[in-house]
């Protein structure tokens, strides 16, 4: 394709310049694109900022344009796959800072650069593709991880059915349609690694775009025939003679049906049931009450007194949107949120950047692992516990300086409003709970002399609205919870037997925990995604979490292929050591600290949600099972 230097210049004015730069050592072969004197400086909340002096900048964005525009014209990459050095050089590079050696292996299958990704089934031998036809796996969940493991699936050429309780596919981007409602984490980092979106309007997008994302793949991939839409999945049981799982489904006119898989992956999240407070009063009120989760689309907040109970990501993203409608929003805060500086979380993608991103080679790929280091691993020092640190606001010193830049960026927007300070800012390190992104219409919002923001203790529901602690009663026409979900109740819908008729949920005791997230001892061949431990905290995307997942998975699948065993499941020994490890490395964290409670605990204060390790970690734990990790099991032969 023909494009004039000019538009390329141009085009490229808003382009992450280290991952350009990484990418044209691939298109180029020159590794003087790398220069030591061009490495950047970030800080740690920086949007990608090089410090590099404007003429330079400008400067390699000609030469740039100068090797893209040859590029376009039919000159071939010089570099289709760069050794194992130059990658290294490239990661530090992009990373602005010495990338462990560790990460080449996972940026060469992250960039595909050997064609295959390990995420891809490797079915080939005619004998595991026979094995594979006679599987069925029952998938409960048609969101982003259930469409995950659908397209894997079929890849491996295994049958399944999906089932879902929705009429539509999406999960929790069909269900929350609550206003303002969108992504926290970057969406070229949120989307599958093999379906990159070049086209996303915003760096965050909103609910409706993100729906269409996932409906747009289950077309691409066929996956509606796959699947059972406004059915229920009540109970699970194993049948010992036979090894399949015996589901009782509850379709839209309430009859049931039992079907039977080989094996059975759950990928229903772990923010999917409404958690609503523990609070006297708790329906009484006379006028509309409802969760966020659950937006009464049919209430017409305009002109109306509003209250929202509760602070988290998901008020944060509503009170700015319903704020200048709404007569009088009273805001009941039991404990604020960290809102990390993000300028850019409601702008536009530049126009350049998409053209970038769709007709560079290798562009998305590095600026995807920019996203990454910056938001994951080159994050996680920040909220790492020193033993020797004695502060109750912070947990090190990298902490510490991380929360005086938040609180510093409060202070600036709330210049005007000392008396709002105080209030929104959390006497927690950060890292301790779920952090929010700031833009600034948060603390606006706040500040509209329609808002009023208490932080009094909420001792009641009333019929006509909320009794505090201090004895005020505080009317309204609508009642709004933002209170969150039940994080820690995993599978609460679900009723599930395994071997020898034991309980799931019994067996928990209300402490979930997997071996890896994803298996139970004494409950064969159930797999979960999003399981316990597997929570990301500081960003991060989860579909990461959720690829090594399937992956891992399919991998399962394929062992019991080729050993002939019907069915596996954890060793006790294996997974009560794994969880041991998670145990002890979660109290080395910031929202692993006795001080901080959090939905990331459960009712035991254990972390049951978060994964203590890097994603690197997770990564490289789920390339494959191991076999010694399981005990397999061949279907009994027949008495003769």
């Amino acid at each position: 394709m023909a494009v004039a230097r000019a538009d390329i210049e141009e085009a490229l004015k808003e382009a992450h310049l280290p991952a350009l730069m990484a990418a044209l050592v691939q298109m180029t072969g020159d590794l003087s694109w790398l220069r030591a004197e061009w490495t950047p400086v970030y800080n740690p909340l920086s949007r990608g900022d090089t410090g590099l002096p404007e003429e330079v900048q400008a400067d390699i964005r000609r030469r740039a344009a100068e090797a893209i525009e040859a590029y376009l014209g039919g000159k071939p990459l010089q570099m289709l796959r760069p050794d194992h050095a130059t990658i290294c050089k490239q990661m530090d590079f992009v990373a602005g800072a010495p990338i462990p050696e560790q990460y080449v292996d996972f940026l060469v299958d992250e960039l595909v650069l050997e064609e295959r990704s390990t995420k891809d089934p490797h079915f080939e031998a005619p004998n595991l593709q026979q094995a594979a036809r006679k599987m069925k796996v029952l998938v409960v969940g048609a969101g982003m991880s259930g469409l995950l493991t659908g397209i894997r699936l079929s890849q491996a050429g295994v049958p399944f059915e999906i089932v879902d309780k929705n009429p539509d596919v999406g999960g929790t981007w069909f269900e929350n349609t609550y206003p303002g409602c969108r992504v926290d984490n970057s969406n070229h980092m949120y989307s599958y690694s093999f379906e990159p979106n070049h086209a996303w309007p915003q760096h965050f997008s909103p609910q409706p775009v993100l729906l269409e994302y996932f409906r747009g793949i289950a077309k691409k991939y066929d996956l509606k025939k796959h699947i059972r839409f406004e059915t229920l999945v009540e109970t699970l049981a194993w049948d010992e003679g036979r090894n399949v799982w015996r589901a009782t489904l509850k379709g839209k006119d309430g009859k049931t049906e039992v079907v039977e898989a080989t094996a059975v992956v759950t990928a229903v999240g772990q923010l999917n049931r409404p958690r609503f407070p523990d609070i006297e009063g708790l329906g009484a009120f006379e006028g509309p009450a409802f969760h966020s989760a659950e937006w009464r689309h049919d209430v017409d907040l305009k002109g109306k007194r509003v209250a929202v109970i509760g602070t988290g990501a998901s008020a944060y993203q509503f009170v700015p949107e319903i704020a200048p409608d709404v007569a009088k929003l009273t805001v009941f805060q039991r404990n604020p949120p960290w809102g990390l500086p993000v300028p850019h979380y409601h702008e536009d993608v530049p126009e350049g950047v998409k053209w970038t991103l769709e007709h560079v080679p290798y562009y998305d790929k590095w600026y995807r692992f920019w996203l990454f280091w910056m938001t994951t691993e080159g994050f996680l020092p920040m909220v790492k516990s020193d033993p020797a640190w004695n502060a109750t606001d912070s947990v090190s010193g990298e902490n510490a300086m991380l929360r005086a830049m938040a609180t510093e960026s409060y202070r600036t927007q709330l210049a005007d409003r000392p008396d709002l300070l105080e209030k929104v800012t959390p006497s927690y390190p950060i890292g301790g709970k779920r952090s929010v992104l700031d833009n600034g219409v948060w603390l606006a919002a706040l500040k509209r002399d329609n808002v009023e923001l208490v932080t009094d203790k909420v001792v009641k529901i009333t019929p006509k609205g909320v009794l505090t602690a201090d004895g005020k009663e505080h009317e309204v026409d609508v009642l709004i919870y933002g209170t969150g979900f039940q994080a820690s109740n995993f599978l609460s819908f679900l009723k599930i037997k395994g071997r020898g008729g034991r309980d799931l949920h019994e067996t928990w005791g209300g402490d979930a925990r997997a071996y890896l997230g994803m298996t139970h001892p004494g409950f064969p061949n159930l797999f979960t995604i999003y399981g316990p431990n597997t929570n990301i905290v500081v960003n991060g995307s989860i579909i990461f979490f959720s690829e090594c997942a399937v992956r891992y998975i399919v991998g399962c699948l394929k062992l019991l292929g080729e050993t002939g065993a019907a069915a596996m499941e954890p060793k006790q020994a294996v997974y009560d050591e794994f969880n041991r490890k998670v145990d002890e490395a979660n109290a080395g964290w910031a929202w692993g600290s006795p001080n901080v409670s959090s939905w990331y605990k459960n009712a035991f204060g254990r972390v049951s949600q978060n994964w203590p390790f890097g994603l690197i970690d997770y990564w490289r734990a789920t390339l494959a099972p191991n076999p010694d990790d399981y005990v397999l099991e061949r279907t009994p032969e027949p008495v003769a």
